[in-house]
Formats: C-alpha cells, sequence, structure tokens
C-alpha cells in the first residue's frame, strides 16, 4: 500500500508487520524478565543468600548489550511512522504509547513493586507499614524509583528528537537511510562501520563516568545509565536509518547478506564476550587496586563493551531473519503482550522474590519460581487488560 510521506514528494510503502523483528523485540521482553528473575541470586546483586555464579555470567551478558540492541530495534520503525503520519501526530501517538504507560509505571506498578523491599529492610514496629503512607513518601521524599520504565521515557524523548529532526530537515534521515541501504549486500563493511561507531558513542563516556553512574535529577524517577546516554542514542538513531528506506530489501532483508552471515555474528559476539570474562577475571585475581582498577584495564572493558554490544546488535536480528520461517510459538504467542509484560513484571517479580526469599530452596529452584511465576502472571494480566479498549490500544 502506497502512501506519500508528510510534507515530502518521495512515495514510500506501509509495510505489514515483519514477523522476524517481531521476534527480536518479544525475545528482548524475554531476557529482561529473565534478567530481572535472576540477579536477585548472583553475587553482583547481593540479595537473596541463595546464589550461583552462573546466574552471573546470565546478568553479564543481558547487561553487556541487550538495552542497546532495543533502542536499535525501536528506531526500526520510526521513519515510517514519521512518513504516514508526520511529526505532530507522531508525537501525539508516542506521548499515549510510552508517556501514558510511564505515568501509570511510576505512580501505581513500582510503588506496588518496591514495597516488599520496602517490607524486608525494615522490622515490625521500627516504622509505619501503611502502603499509602510509604506511596506519598515515595512521591515527595524518595527514593522514587522507575524500575524498568526507565526505558520509556528516553525512548520518549528520542522519539521528540527524531520528530523534530524530520520537520527541520527531513532529508537528513534519508540520507542516513541511503548510505545505510547502499551498504546492504557488504555487511562486514557495515559492521566495522557499527563497530568504530559503537566505540566512538560508548568508551570516552565510560572513561569519564565509569560504568556504575546514573544520572538522575533530583529525587524524580527519570533516570538512565551516563556512560550509555551516547550509546542509547546511537543506537535508537542507526535503527532509524535502517528503516529509512526499506526493512524488507534493505540491511535487514529475510534472505539478505547480513542475515546469511548470522554465524559470524555470534561468533564474534562470543569471542567479545570472552574478553569480557578475561578481563573481569584479571579484574578480581591480578590488580591490586580492585576498586579503581587502571586506565588501560578500563579502557579495554570499554572495548570489549562497545565490540559484544555490536556483534549481539547484528547477532540478534541476524538469527531471527535466517530462521524467519521456523516455528517460534513462544514468541510469536508473546508478541501482542510483550509491551505489557515488560511494564507488569516488575509488580509480581518483586512480591514473589519477597515471598520465597526466607525458604532455604536453592537458588535454581528459587530463580525458577520467580521467572516462570513472573512471566505467566504478567502475561495472564496483560491478555484480561487488553480486552478493555482503550487499553489495547495502548499496549
Amino acid at each position: 500500500m502506497l502512501r506519500r510521506p508528510y510534507g515530502g514528494v518521495q512515495t514510500v510503502t506501509v509495510a505489514k508487520r515483519i514477523v522476524p523483528l517481531d521476534r527480536a523485540r518479544s525475545f528482548i521482553t524475554l531476557l529482561v524478565v529473565l534478567h530481572h528473575s535472576v540477579i536477585n541470586y548472583t553475587y553482583f546483586g547481593n540479595a537473596d543468600r541463595m546464589r550461583w555464579l552462573g546466574f552471573d555470567l546470565i546478568v553479564l551478558f543481558n547487561d553487556s548489550f541487550f538495552m542497546a540492541c532495543m533502542f536499535f530495534i525501536s528506531g526500526l520503525f520510526v521513519s515510517d511512522s514519521l512518513a504516514r503520519r508526520g511529526p505532530a501526530i507522531f508525537l501525539a501517538s508516542r506521548a499515549w504509547r510510552l508517556g501514558v504507560p510511564f505515568l501509570i509505571s511510576i505512580f501505581v506498578v513500582m510503588p506496588i513493586a518496591y514495597y516488599p523491599t520496602f517490607l524486608r529492610y525494615h522490622q515490625p514496629g521500627t516504622t509505619d507499614f501503611n502502603f499509602f503512607h510509604f506511596w506519598w513518601h515515595t512521591l515527595t521524599i524518595g527514593p522514587w524509583p522507575s524500575g524498568s520504565a526507565w526505558f520509556l521515557w528516553v525512548l520518549l524523548a528520542l522519539g521528540a528528537i527524531a520528530a523534530l529532526l524530520w520537520a527541520a530537515a527531513p532529508r537528513m534521515i534519508e540520507a542516513l537511510g541511503q548510505i545505510i541501504y547502499a551498504r546492504r549486500d557488504r555487511p562486514m563493511t557495515a559492521f566495522v562501520a557499527f563497530l568504530i561507531f559503537s566505540i566512538m558513542v560508548y568508551l570516552p563516556m565510560r572513561l569519564i563516568f565509569g560504568d556504575s553512574s546514573w544520572l538522575e535529577p533530583g529525587h524524580y524517577p527519570l533516570p538512565i545509565q551516563s556512560s550509555r546516554i551516547l550509546l542509547y542514542a546511537g543506537y535508537f538513531f542507526t535503527g532509524i536509518g535502517v528503516g529509512a528506506v526499506s526493512l524488507r530489501t534493505g540491511a535487514l532483508a529475510e534472505y539478505g547478506a547480513l542475515a546469511k552471515h548470522w554465524t559470524v555474528w555470534l561468533a564474534l559476539a562470543f569471542a567479545f564476550y570472552g574478553a569480557i570474562l578475561l578481563l573481569l577475571y584479571a579484574h578480581h585475581n591480578w590488580l591490586t587496586d580492585f576498586n579503581s582498577p587502571p586506565v588501560w584495564w578500563q579502557t579495554a572493558y570499554g572495548l570489549a563493551f562497545a565490540m559484544f554490544s555490536a556483534a549481539m546488535t547484528f547477532a540478534v536480528p541476524a538469527v531471527f531473519l535466517r530462521f524467519g520461517r521456523s516455528s517460534l510459538w513462544l514468541l510469536d504467542a508473546m508478541r501482542p503482550s510483550a509491551y505489557g509484560i515488560y511494564l507488569l513484571h516488575f509488580i509480581f517479580l518483586t512480591w514473589l522474590q519477597y515471598i520465597v526469599y526466607e525458604p532455604a530452596f536453592p537458588a535454581f529452584v528459587k530463580f525458577a519460581i520467580v521467572f516462570t511465576s513472573t512471566l505467566s502472571m504478567s502475561w495472564a494480566l496483560t491478555v484480561l487488560l487488553r480486552k478493555i479498549p482503550i487499553v489495547a490500544r495502548t499496549i
């Protein structure tokens, strides 16, 4: 179906859903639930007394790529949406689909989700346990956490910047798309360029801020990891460029060169992850000052992190494109509910972690209870909520 883009003369195609990219987005959502389910049982998380080192490796693997990849995937559909709707309607739609869920998350979902943490760390008789008093204290004094909803406000802000660029200089986005499109049959060239770009937007910020610093304005729930501000923005706008010309025939074509080389991207990703593990081993065993590693180590780790993130951002869509005709029933079934699962899972996650905290179950048993129950309950609640028309149009 052909439509004329807003304010332009070029004709664009309004594409139907692209199943492999839907699966990639659902896969990242599944990783988010997995990540939050295991982190309580890691030595890194230092929360539950039952821990397993293997969970630390999962958390490290996820944290080193999955949100950057999610920003890239989110950017893929922006150009088409701007072309069909125009900047004003695009922004209104983003405000409804991202802004409203974000407000509900920070005012309702997260206070409910963080209440069991408050209960765990306060003994009976030592404080006021009234939930509404806790809720008011959270909003007025803090801390006021946003949990996983931080992604929504950052995505909304980046979408607003994209709309402004489209309105002020629409040919800039088209030019970026043409540059990327021209390299659709040279995936290694595109990968090397993306690798260099990833290093440029991440390494300087990491050396300046470190990787554990969060930018938080006052006590308001608008955090973002300081070292990854440019990484997330860069991946988002790269996604916009990839989607600016054609998702079906461009770099992410189902039978394109990038998809055919899926084993190469996976191999590179695991090699870079191995470098991350080697550097962490050196940090724990060979460096004399554990809390202040030298600049060479910080630089090497930043390079390995950026390269792993780039490789996985190529690998994830490539794998799903390569096996686009295969049956992946879990991800296909999750697709309509993935957004709702992302928004709601924190409630079930924290309460389930609170419930299994005292029993001396092995770490894997606790994780299995939390993960399967969180996924199934947040999925079921999303399905029920989506029966309400206004909710279905939002999530």
